[in-house]
C-alpha cells in the first residue's frame, strides 16, 4: 500500500488535498514527479503561488526540514520558482477556478 503525501516530511493534509485535486494521491507519485513538476501542476490548476510552499516541498522531498533552505540554495530556488510561476500561473484562471469551486460547478476526484 502506498503512503499518503502527508507522510513526506513537511507536507500536511492541506497540501495533500491540493495535490489530490491535480491527480497526485500518493507519496510515490509525488516523488516520481518531483517538486518542480508537481508544483507546476498546482499552478496550472489555479493554485496560488507561494514561494515558501514551493521550497517546503523541495526540502520535504529531500528529507530535510523546511527551514533548512538558506543562502544561495534559497536564491536559486527563487529563480526557479519565479520562472515556473511566469510559465504556469494564470491569475485570471485562478480566480475563475475559485468561483467555480464556490458555486459548485467543478467536480473533484476523491
Amino acid at each position: 500500500m502506498s503512503e499518503p503525501v502527508s507522510s513526506i516530511r513537511n507536507l500536511g493534509p492541506a497540501f495533500e488535498q491540493s495535490l489530490a485535486k491535480v491527480g497526485v494521491y500518493t507519496a510515490d507519485q509525488l516523488r516520481d514527479l518531483g517538486a518542480d513538476a508537481a508544483y507546476e501542476m498546482l499552478l496550472r490548476a489555479g493554485h496560488r503561488p507561494h514561494f515558501i510552499g514551493y521550497y517546503v516541498l523541495v526540502m520535504g522531498l529531500q528529507g530535510r526540514p523546511w527551514n533548512d533552505c538558506k543562502g544561495e540554495e534559497k536564491k536559486a530556488l527563487r529563480v526557479k520558482f519565479d520562472a515556473m510561476k511566469a510559465r504556469a500561473f494564470d491569475p485570471a484562471q485562478s480566480e475563475f477556478e475559485r468561483m467555480m469551486d464556490q458555486i459548485g460547478v467543478r467536480e473533484h476526484s476523491p
